[in-house]
Order: C-alpha cells, then structure tokens, then sequence
C-alpha cells in the first residue's frame, strides 16, 4: 500500500515536464523582444509598489514625527507585494 503514494509521488514531477516540454514545442520559445519585455514588466511590477511604499512611509513620518519607522516599514512591505506579484506573473500560464 506504501508504494502506490510515493510512484505518484514521482510520476507528478515526470507529468509536469513532459507537459512543459510538449507545450513549448507546441507554442516555441518566446522572441528575443517578448523577453526584454518581460524583464521591464517585472522590474515595473516591483519598483511600482516600492516606491507608493516610500512616499507613504515619507508621509506617514512627516506627520506623526516618528523618523524613519512607517518609512522603512512601507518600503519593506512594497518590495514584498511587489516580488510576489512578479512572481505570480512569471508562474501565470
């Protein structure tokens, strides 16, 4: 009975390449210009949020006098939603 989960358990990973490999044969690889254009989408998806972060935190601190805390807080969220929305954008089908 213990056989059955772990074949499975390795057959997922074989599955999951065999259809990455039969849809870029099916689809080809993507052109030299949808590659930069990917790699500006990404760098736009991260600094976008990051930089709301800052001025927030800049005016956050501005009015409540607190240094650099809502600053630095802010910068860090913002960088954090912004990965995770480049990551979510390199893993969309």
């Amino acid at each position: 009975m213990r056989e059955e989960p772990d074949q499975e358990r390795l057959l997922k990973p074989v599955r999951q390449r065999r259809e990455r490999r039969d849809r870029g044969r099916r689809e080809g690889e993507r052109s030299v210009g949808q590659n930069l254009a990917m790699i500006g989408v990404l760098g736009w998806l991260v600094l976008t949020p990051t930089l709301l972060g800052i001025l927030a935190g800049r005016w956050l601190d501005r009015h409540l006098g607190t240094g650099i805390f809502w600053s630095a807080t802010f910068i860090f969220l913002g960088l954090m939603l912004g990965c995770f929305m480049a990551w979510r954008r390199i893993h969309q089908p």
